[in-house]
C-alpha cells in the first residue's frame, strides 16, 4: 500500500496536460458490447485503475481487449459471442461496471449483473436503470445478490427520469439504440460525457438526437458497428488542477481544458478573486494572496459538479471569511472534511450544508483518502499546509487521475510516493526528495 508525502508551501507554476476523460471512457467501453461488426478504437484513453477494471470485465464477457497505455489507445472487439453475466468481483470493485447491463440486454436479450455494494460517498440507487429497462420491455428480477433482466424484444417508449442521473441516462441511451421504434428520455442528464457517448453511438450507426438537452430521442437500428473515436479532455482533472493553482497562489496553464465544461467552477474561482484566462491551448489560472469567501451548491450539469466539491472545499477553507458548501448529489460527500480537521480545518455540518471558517492555516498531519476525489482534496490541502502531509490509501486517486503525483511534481510541488510496507524512515530532506 502506497501513500503520498507532500511538503507544502510551494507555489505551483508551469503547464500541465489534461488526460482523456475517465467518465466518458467508461460508458464508451460498455458501449463496445453493442458493436457486432468491426472494432471500437478509442484514443486519448487515460491509464487509470477504473479503465483497467472495466477492461477486465469486458474480457470476462468474451470481448477482445487491447490497451496500449503508452499511446493511450484502446481497441475493443465484440464480434464473438458475448457472455451475459457480470460477476460481483468486478461490480463491487467499480460501480460503473453496472453500465454493461443495458448493452448486454440489447445485444443478447439477457443480462445478469451483480448488485453493487455500498459507496463511500453515499447511496447510488439503481432503480432508475431498472425502471427504464422495464419500460423498454424487459422483465427484471433481483435475487441472490444479482439483477437479472431478459427481453425477447425491446420496444422504444417515453421514459421520464425522476432525477437527471448520468448513469441511468447513459444506460438507457445505449440500450435504446437496438430497441424497435423511438425511445424518448425526458429529464435526461446533460453532462458533456452524455454528448460524447451519443457522438460515439452515432458513429457506430445509432440515431441519437438531443444529447446535451433535457430530452434525448433514440431511433432504434438493427445493429451497430465499430468506429474510431477520440476522447474529450477530463473536465474533473482539469478542474482539480485549476483549483490546485488557486490553492497555492500559483500560475498554471491547464492545457487542453475546455472552459465551457467548467463554467460553474470558473465563475466561483473569479468570485474568490482568482484570475482565469481562456487561451487557445487551454485555461490559465493565476492565484491571489487574499481569497474571498463564496457559496457553492452542487447540482446536475451545468451546475457545480459534485466531483469537484471536495477539492473546492480546500480553497474555501483558505478564504478570508465564512464560506458555505451545499452538497445536493451525495449525502456522504463530507467525509474528507473530518480528515481536514486533522489539518486544522474549522467547520460545522448541518445536513447537506457545511459552513467553512477561514482563512485556515493547514498544519501537517497523516490523513486517509476515503474516495477518489477526497484523496485529491487531501493532496491539495497538503500543498498549502505547513510541514509534511502524508496521504494514505492513494490507490483511490489512481482510479481517476493519470500520473497525478508526476504532474504536480512537474509544476513545482514537493511530493513523493512511497510504499508503506517498505517502512522507509524519512529524514527532513529524504522525505520530499530534496537535496542539500
Amino acid at each position: 500500500m502506497d501513500k503520498m508525502v507532500i511538503k507544502g508551501g510551494r507555489r505551483l507554476a508551469g503547464r500541465v496536460h489534461v488526460a482523456g476523460s475517465k467518465n466518458a471512457a467508461l460508458p464508451m467501453q460498455a458501449a463496445s458490447i453493442l458493436a457486432s461488426v468491426g472494432n471500437i478504437h478509442l484514443t486519448n484513453v487515460p491509464s487509470l485503475l477504473d479503465i483497467k477494471t472495466m477492461n477486465q470485465l469486458l474480457q470476462f464477457l468474451n470481448l477482445t481487449v487491447t490497451f496500449d497505455e503508452e499511446k493511450h489507445e484502446l481497441l475493443l472487439d465484440a464480434q464473438q459471442r458475448v457472455a451475459s453475466e457480470a460477476p460481483f468481483e468486478y461490480v463491487d470493485e467499480m460501480r460503473a461496471s453496472l453500465l454493461v447491463m443495458g448493452p448486454l440486454l440489447a445485444r443478447t436479450g439477457h443480462a445478469k449483473v451483480a448488485l453493487p455494494g455500498g459507496c463511500a460517498i453515499g447511496s447510488r440507487p439503481i432503480d432508475l436503470h431498472i425502471k427504464g429497462l422495464i419500460q423498454l420491455g424487459a422483465t427484471v428480477q433481483q435475487q441472490d445478490g444479482y439483477i437479472e433482466a431478459r427481453a425477447e424484444r425491446l420496444v422504444g417508449k417515453m421514459i421520464y427520469l425522476d432525477f437527471p442521473s448520468v448513469g441511468a441516462t447513459e444506460s438507457l441511451m445505449m440500450t435504446a439504440t437496438l430497441a424497435q421504434g423511438i425511445t424518448t428520455i425526458e429529464n435526461a442528464a446533460r453532462e458533456p460525457e452524455i454528448v460524447a457517448l451519443a457522438n460515439l453511438l452515432n458513429k457506430m450507426g445509432a440515431r441519437v438526437h438531443g444529447a446535451g438537452t433535457e430530452v434525448i430521442r433514440i431511433q432504434g437500428v438493427n445493429f451497430l458497428h465499430g468506429c474510431d473515436y477520440e476522447l474529450m479532455p477530463d473536465r474533473i482533472e482539469a478542474g482539480t488542477f485549476m483549483i490546485a493553482a488557486a490553492v497555492t497562489n500559483g500560475d498554471v496553464i491547464v492545457e487542453n481544458a475546455i472552459a465551457a465544461h467548467n463554467a460553474s467552477l470558473i465563475a466561483k474561482l473569479e468570485e474568490m478573486g482568482v484570475t482565469v484566462i481562456e487561451q487557445d491551448d487551454g485555461i490559465r489560472v493565476v492565484g491571489t494572496a487574499v481569497l474571498l469567501p463564496t457559496t457553492v451548491k452542487t447540482m446536475p450539469y451545468p451546475g457545480f459538479p459534485t466531483d469537484l466539491q471536495p477539492q473546492m472545499s480546500v480553497l474555501q477553507l483558505l478564504a478570508n471569511g465564512t464560506s458555505t458548501l451545499d452538497e445536493q448529489i451525495f449525502e456522504k460527500r463530507f467525509m474528507h472534511l473530518e480528515e481536514l480537521r486533522r489539518m486544522n480545518a474549522k467547520f460545522q455540518i448541518s445536513g447537506p450544508v457545511a459552513v467553512l471558517s477561514g482563512p485556515t492555516k493547514f498544519s501537517e498531519a497523516e490523513v486517509t483518502a476515503s474516495d477518489l476525489r477526497a484523496g485529491a482534496a487531501l493532496v491539495l490541502a497538503g500543498l498549502a499546509a505547513d510541514g509534511i502531509t502524508q496521504v494514505r490509501n492513494v490507490s483511490e486517486i489512481d482510479r481517476g487521475y493519470d500520473q497525478f503525483q508526476e504532474k504536480l511534481h512537474a509544476l513545482g510541488a514537493k511530493i513523493d510516493r512511497i510504499d508503506i510496507a517498505d517502512k522507509i524512515k524519512l529524514s527532513p530532506n529524504h522525505r520530499t526528495g530534496e537535496t542539500n
